[in-house]
């Protein structure tokens, strides 16, 4: 790259892409999750939203790399069994492949979502059709980021439907094409608003 003094959100998006990698490579929990998700092998998966911005986050404030990151997400897709005991399965293989691990790795099959949404947040949520369509629901566009690892040529997959300039611009914007109500825009926004006070809340729309 070749942007001496350009902030990293105005870069085009193959630089910006280039930096995340960069970035996420400084945080080793997350460096160690992605390498133990790519040998599970899981059908679509991706390590997503928190862990990544907030690993850019910590960066570009000074933090330490790992600092105020609650868990790591890991999504994956199968809708070939949409039982609990299923995506249960997978989740008692993940513990054992993230032992030792010293963070909390959050693993969740998207293609059963729609089975216990409501119930969670009370309202319907459809059936994602692949996990990229699960990230573009997060009711944060900013956190709608997924990365994942091949693990025999080290190749980084990016997915980022909304680009990476509020990431690195610190901006948390909501996605009016997601499905989560208003009041988790609010609770996310004002936890994380916390632990990084440089971030900028755009308000929802329907904000006094």
């Amino acid at each position: 790259m070749d942007h001496i003094g350009v902030h990293p959100a105005r870069l085009p998006l193959e630089d910006q892409i280039h930096l995340l990698r960069e970035t996420l490579g400084s945080n080793p929990v997350l460096v160690d999750v992605l390498h133990r998700a790519a040998e599970l092998a899981l059908p679509g998966w991706y390590l997503t939203a928190g862990c990544l911005v907030q690993t850019v986050w910590n960066a570009m404030t000074g933090r330490a790399p790992t600092a105020g990151i609650k868990d790591y997400d890991l999504f994956y897709f199968d809708d070939s069994d949409l039982s609990w005991a299923a995506e249960d399965a997978v989740i008692r293989s993940g513990a054992d492949a993230f032992a030792g691990i010293d963070a909390q790795v959050e693993i969740r099959n998207e293609a059963r979502v729609h089975l216990w949404y409501s119930q969670r947040f009370g309202i319907p949520c459809p059936t994602y059709a692949s996990t990229e369509e699960a990230i573009d629901s997060f009711p944060v566009s900013t956190c709608c980021v997924g990365v994942r690892l091949d693990p025999d040529t080290e190749r980084w997959r990016t997915y980022a439907p909304h680009g990476l300039s509020d990431v690195f611009g610190l901006v948390l914007r909501p996605n009016m094409s997601g499905v989560a109500p208003r009041e988790v825009y609010l609770s996310k926004t004002a936890r994380w608003l916390h632990e990084w006070p440089e971030l900028r809340v755009i308000p929802w729309p329907d904000s006094p």
